[in-house]
This record gives structure tokens, C-alpha cells and sequence, in this order.
């Protein structure tokens, strides 16, 4: 699979990047197809140059972005903004909520047991110290 993403140049602690077209399965920095643009996000603002013609060309192809390329490639209009999958799961999250303000039972597995123990009386609590063992240590 052919993936736009960035490459890492520039100085130690002075991160610049490549935006490039490169196979899925070579490495961060290692072999490329085409370099389309550059991405320095140390300026104020941060410099975002991507020739339009070459990232249309390869979207085309179909090349799949990174989810920061993405980004990159909506800010400059190129394609339209991208949703994050954490961002989803965080809507979902928000919307199972309860709205009175009370904390929400654990989820899955955890929140059974939570029940099965509140239902038999039982709770997590820590154990106790014998009143000689607590007076001994002071």
C-alpha cells in the first residue's frame, strides 16, 4: 500500500519534515517514491508547503494519507478534514454518559463484578491495622 507521510530531516531537537509518497512498509525515514512538500512546524505559524497538483495526483492513485498528513492536506483545502477514530470513540463516550452528575459504572467485564459485589455486600476496602501495630510505628 502506497502512504503520504512524513519523513523526519533537520537538527537534533529542531524537527523538520518531508510530506512524501512512500510504500507502506519501508521504514520512517528510509526509501520514498516522490517528495511532494515539507513541513516545518517549529515556525510561527507553521510553514506548510505540499504541491497540490502532485498530492491530487496520488489521492487519485489511491494512496492513503497518515492521520497528521491528513491534517496537513485539509488545512491547505486539498481534502476535506478528517475525523479522528479517538475522537469518535470520545463523542460515544460523552453521549453514554449520565447527565445528574453521577460517576458512571465501569464498562464491560469490570462492571458486572462491581455489581455481582454490591449486590452481595461486598466491597473493596483496605485492610485494617491492628490499633497496636498502628500505635507501635508512631
Amino acid at each position: 500500500m502506497v502512504k503520504i507521510r512524513l519523513t523526519r530531516v533537520g537538527k537534533k531537537k529542531r524537527p523538520s519534515y518531508r510530506v512524501v509518497v512512500a510504500d507502506s512498509r519501508a521504514p520512517r525515514d528510509g526509501a520514498f517514491i516522490e517528495i511532494i512538500g515539507h513541513y516545518d512546524p517549529l515556525a510561527n505559524p507553521a510553514a506548510i508547503v505540499i504541491d497540490e497538483e502532485k498530492a491530487k495526483k496520488w489521492l487519485g492513485q489511491g494512496a492513503q494519507p497518515t492521520e497528521r498528513v491528513a491534517i496537513l492536506l485539509s488545512k491547505l483545502g486539498i481534502i476535506e478534514k478528517p475525523t479522528k477514530k479517538h475522537t469518535e470513540r470520545l463523542a460515544k463516550k460523552i453521549q453514554d454518559k449520565p447527565k445528574d452528575g453521577s460517576a458512571a459504572a465501569p464498562e464491560g467485564a469490570s462492571a458486572k463484578v462491581a455489581e455481582e459485589q454490591t449486590a452481595a455486600g461486598k466491597t473493596k476496602k483496605s485492610p485494617e491495622k491492628p490499633a497496636d501495630e498502628a500505635t507501635a510505628k508512631s
